[in-house]
């Protein structure tokens, strides 16, 4: 089911898009016998900046992988709505940068384009577009090595939109960072989605940060991983500090806390994350 607790304005808020992608009763287990994911109903919509909320072991990132197509659910299904490009248009962006060490931030940033066979000529323009976007014009020839641990993750996120992707996943990427490094990073992040408007998915264990970025907050809750409540975030956009600071912004991340302890008391506490 889509939720435990009550319907919310969240769902109402989402109604006017068009859906991109519905899990349908989606499971999944391992042969461990642990079971990450049961009955999981979600819709994604065009546009959405969704966030995935939850304890370690309600399994974000299980749901994440399977979106992109890297896992396969033991039940239940994904329907790809609108056009047939589906999981062919996906950018991935993971908790470690995961950059080629031995590549230029250029070539980094070109290695999806040039997995589909375009050139770095032809490709060159649009990298140039997304390094400036992410704000490291002038490091174009640096190595990974010579970066900072906010400017590998820059990177990363260049080369999971140079694409142009419809639909962004986010695996916890700013988990590793400290605060300012990571509050510039969500600035950031808000201001190319507000620019070029694909649609997120953001696995996060901040109530702080998927407050911030989202629209909508999916809560999660463990043993087994499911859906446990859906929250609005109806402040507009743009945000920037002064949404950080405001009245409005504390009680929704105290609702959202308050959701959250409801979930892990369900789940039986945290464990490991699948």
């Amino acid at each position: 089911m889509l939720q435990e607790g009550p319907a919310t304005a969240g769902e109402a808020q989402g109604r006017g898009r068009s859906p991109l992608l519905m899990l349908r009763d989606v499971g999944k287990s391992f042969s461990n016998g642990v079971v990450a994911l049961r009955n999981v109903d979600l819709a994604i919509r065009e546009g959405d900046f969704l966030s995935l909320l939850g304890p370690s072991g309600c399994g974000k990132s299980t749901a994440l992988r399977i979106i992109a197509g890297l896992s396969t659910p033991t039940t239940g299904l994904l329907d790809w709505r609108g056009d047939a490009r589906g999981r062919s248009d996906i950018g991935f962006v993971f908790q470690e940068p995961t950059l080629l060490p031995w590549a230029s931030v250029f070539d980094n940033v070109w290695l999806p384009l040039r997995l589909r066979g375009v050139s770095r000529e032809k490709a060159a323009p649009a990298i140039r577009e997304m390094i400036e976007r992410v704000h490291l014009t002038g490091f174009e020839k640096a190595m990974p090595r010579e970066l900072s641990g906010g400017m590998k993750m820059r990177v990363s996120i260049a080369r999971g939109l140079v694409t142009k992707p419809r639909l962004l996943l986010m695996d916890e990427p700013f988990a590793a960072l400290d605060e300012i490094t990571r509050f510039r990073l969500n600035n950031d992040l808000l201001e190319l989605w507000q620019e070029q408007r694909f649609t997120v998915v953001f696995v996060t264990h901040s109530v702080f940060e998927s407050v911030f970025l989202s629209n909508r907050i999916v809560v999660m809750a463990a043993r087994p991983g499911r859906v446990f409540r859906e929250i609005a975030v109806d402040a507009p956009y743009p945000r920037d500090e002064a949404f950080r600071t405001s009245t409005g912004y504390a009680a929704l991340c105290r609702e959202a806390s308050g959701v959250l302890g409801e979930a892990i008391t369900l789940g039986g506490g945290v464990h490991d994350d699948h």
